[in-house]
């Protein structure tokens, strides 16, 4: 359950990189349910940092898509890329304190060490500097409030992870953590595929001084192959014209009784989601589109 002295805040936080689909519906209404659930705010923020993977008016249609479903944030929209200088701050306290520092090595030089970064090479042979967060030797574990304890070994599994792209551009794992902070989230619920990054973005939260949020991360849905739907062809965009069914599909996906939804207009229905919604149901493992189970990260 949510501490009482610090109040239920949670966000959906997509890329603008396609039209939404419904594995992106699935973690939008998840984190919808489990806010409402727990009586707290939801806020919608756009990722939108990496300008050659965006697809132009993607952003605007996913907000739209969103609407058509009664998914409405609680606060004005966040877009990440208005928000540099709260990024430089965090890099410049980084780099003060030596948990960050500048890198030069190119992914050809880290090639043997299978892409992880442990130390520099001697002779790196990237043209332009990176920034890091210097990993220790920690076995760092938390529990999720759906898949139970997970536990990473920082170094060893991940090793050290850039913060300011050699391009130039932020890096997810900054940005992610210093806007969960600065708005004051409280409670993640995202998708599976996200779980192996939460160690060290825990890491790196307290690196900074900032409050830790509980996470929760949600069923993946992949298709016949066992592939993550968002890289499948499966993936197709959700009708926002008609989003009943999908939406009756999504909630039985997340474990909930779809029969109870009824029809009506879509804040009706949302209402009766919430009045049935029941955390404890929602899967464990990732699942398929047929029903079928596959094992949990």
């Amino acid at each position: 359950m949510p501490d009482k002295t610090r109040p239920y805040r949670g966000r959906f936080a997509p890329s603008p990189t396609g039209r939404l689909h419904l594995g992106s519906l699935l973690a939008a209404l998840g984190s919808w349910l489990f806010a409402r659930h727990h009586g707290g705010e939801w806020l919608v923020r756009v990722e939108d940092l990496d300008p050659p993977r965006e697809i132009r008016g993607a952003a605007a249609e996913q907000l739209r898509t969103l609407a058509a479903f009664g998914l409405h944030s609680d606060l004005p929209v966040v877009w990440q890329s208005w928000r540099h200088d709260l990024y430089a701050a965090a890099l410049k306290t980084l780099i003060a304190s030596d948990d960050a520092f500048a890198c030069r090595c190119s992914r050809s030089d880290l090639f043997a060490s299978d892409g992880l970064h442990h130390a520099c090479v001697a002779q790196p042979s990237g043209r332009t500097k990176a920034y890091r967060l210097r990993l220790p030797d920690r076995e760092l574990s938390f529990d999720d409030a759906i898949r139970g304890r997970y536990s990473q070994s920082l170094q060893r599994e991940v090793g050290d992870v850039v913060l300011r792209r050699a391009d130039g551009f932020w890096a997810y794992q900054l940005a992610v953590v210093v806007d969960d902070a600065a708005q004051g989230i409280s409670d993640v619920v995202r998708g599976a595929d996200l779980i192996d990054s939460t160690p060290r973005q825990i890491f790196l939260t307290e690196r900074l001084g900032l409050p830790v949020p509980r996470y929760a991360h949600l069923p993946l849905l992949r298709d016949d192959a066992g592939n993550k739907l968002g890289k499948s062809l499966a993936s197709l965009p959700i009708d926002a014209a008609d989003p009943l069914p999908a939406l009756r599909h999504v909630y039985a996906l997340l474990g909930q009784p779809a029969s109870a939804l009824g029809h009506g207009r879509m804040e009706i229905v949302l209402q009766r989601a919430l009045t049935n919604f029941d955390p404890d149901r929602v899967p464990t493992s990732d699942i398929g589109l047929d029903g079928s189970s596959f094992a949990a990260v």
